[in-house]
């Protein structure tokens, strides 16, 4: 099932198709130059980032930040200031939106910012067209019955006890012609060596197994281009990974995207489903500037509010 959530927050993070008069122009702005030389972290605990590869190559990244003054302005650029590999953040008072330039990876701005007490969400990031989101699910039968499988969070799982929270978010961008960075985040699995791969299809009709081996990148390739490392799940069952990989975003849209623990096999087509599994489709998301709207034209609900509605659904 191909879904394009236009403002799915992973904790606080939207998938940004759509939303947020976005203006250039304010009566407040602050506007923070470092020339520090960017750096990148290179080992991880449980509740640190793992960083995989150099990310060298510096990105945009716009989020919406609820700010009523210049104290919170200074607060909530200070705290992405304190992240390694910032290079420029410019906060909007009047928009509340803040952009931000560096090498660090959106969950752990995101993460930096709720520091602070607020919410962030992300609105864009890199070029238009340059930017995909993969929501990752367990997979479980209808309550019905039947062959056919659906997502955790779907109304009609049967999750036989299992929480239907979400467990984990992709965000990608593309930051030159020949490479894009991966921001992956999992939760709610448990510890161990886990693969991330992209599949030769999109298709989640029985979940995992239903989509098919590794990507092989197009003709020519003699090593599938899907593989794209491997997760060190912490014990308490979360995992943030940050890495490059050698693919244009257009190549994977539409691919499924999974994490797993079944290693074994994992270049075939011989996943199964379990609770360990986690599948979801790579699906477009909004660059820099590409939202204009403040209200989404399905619900008539501003994007807090759909925020709200999304995380008590149990999106992360």
């Amino acid at each position: 099932m191909l879904r394009y959530f236009h403002h799915f927050p992973f904790r606080s993070f939207a998938a940004s198709t759509g939303f947020i008069c976005l203006g250039y122009a304010a009566n407040s702005y602050y506007n923070r130059n470092k020339q520090d030389t960017p750096r990148t972290q290179t080992t991880a605990t449980e509740n640190t980032m793992a960083v995989q590869n150099q990310v060298k190559t510096p990105f945009q990244t716009l989020f919406a930040v609820p700010m009523t003054c210049d104290g919170c302005v200074k607060s909530v650029s200070d705290a992405v200031y304190s992240l390694e590999g910032i290079t420029k953040v410019e906060a909007n008072l009047k928009d509340n939106l803040v952009t931000i330039e560096g090498t660090a990876a959106p969950s752990a701005i995101v993460s930096a910012i709720e520091g602070t007490g607020r919410d962030a969400i992300l609105r864009g990031s890199g070029a238009s067209n340059g930017a995909a989101v993969c929501i990752l699910e367990t997979y479980h039968h209808k309550v019905k019955g039947g062959d056919e499988l659906v997502a955790a969070s779907a109304p009609d799982a049967a999750t036989e006890g299992s929480d239907r929270e979400v467990r984990g978010l992709a965000r990608m961008v593309q930051v030159s012609p020949t490479t894009t960075l991966v921001d992956l985040t999992v939760r709610g699995v448990t510890a161990g060596t886990y693969v991330a791969s992209i599949r030769e299809y999109g298709d989640l009709k029985f979940g995992a197994t239903s989509t098919g081996p590794v990507w092989a990148g197009g003709r020519g390739t003699t090593q599938p281009r899907g593989i794209l490392g491997t997760v060190q799940i912490g014990k308490d069952g979360r995992a943030a990974v940050f890495l490059d990989h050698p693919f244009q975003v257009w190549e994977v849209i539409g691919h499924a995207m999974v994490v797993s623990r079944q290693q074994d096999g994992v270049e075939e087509a011989e996943l199964t489903n379990d609770e360990n599994t986690v599948v979801g489709v790579i699906a477009r998301s909004a660059g820099m500037w590409d939202n204009d709207k403040t209200v989404c034209s399905c619900t008539g609900k501003t994007l807090w509010e759909e925020r709200k509605d999304e995380v008590k659904k149990g999106m992360i």
